[in-house]
């Protein structure tokens, strides 16, 4: 059965690091596109960052340029996220999902902006609490 089960969330000072890992099972293609996404409270879940292997290309929101950096293991079927120079506003429960609409060597953007109108098999998430 396919799924994902993301980890590595706590609680940080601002300022801090953690590393998320979304281990994936059940899909069996090697040339996705992977993608982070976060819920605030009170808010919809966004995009945060988002991998292609077959290009090795990259996306990400504004708001985390410079700060995190989406990576993936293939031989551990796992997705990370690197999380640097962590803000109160990073707060959030966060969650991957490992297959999403690839545009031309890419992932598809306005689907990351929409995923979560768009797909339901969502994991349990991790949650990220950041103090000022």
């Amino acid at each position: 059965q396919a799924g994902v089960v993301e980890s590595g969330g706590g609680s940080v000072q601002a300022g801090g690091s953690l590393r998320l890992s979304c281990v994936v099972s059940g899909y069996t293609s090697n040339s996705r596109c992977m993608g982070w996404f976060r819920r605030a409270p009170g808010e919809e879940r966004k995009v945060v960052a988002a991998f292609y292997e077959g290009s090795g290309s990259t996306y990400y929101s504004d708001n985390v340029k410079g700060r995190f950096t989406i990576s993936r293991d293939t031989a551990k079927n796992t997705l990370y996220l690197e999380m640097t120079s962590l803000k109160a506003e990073d707060t959030a429960m966060y969650y991957c999902l490992p297959s999403l609409p690839v545009c031309n060597n890419r992932c598809c953007v306005e689907p990351l902006k929409m995923a979560d109108q768009l797909f339901d098999d969502w994991g349990p998430g991790t949650q990220v609490t950041v103090s000022p």
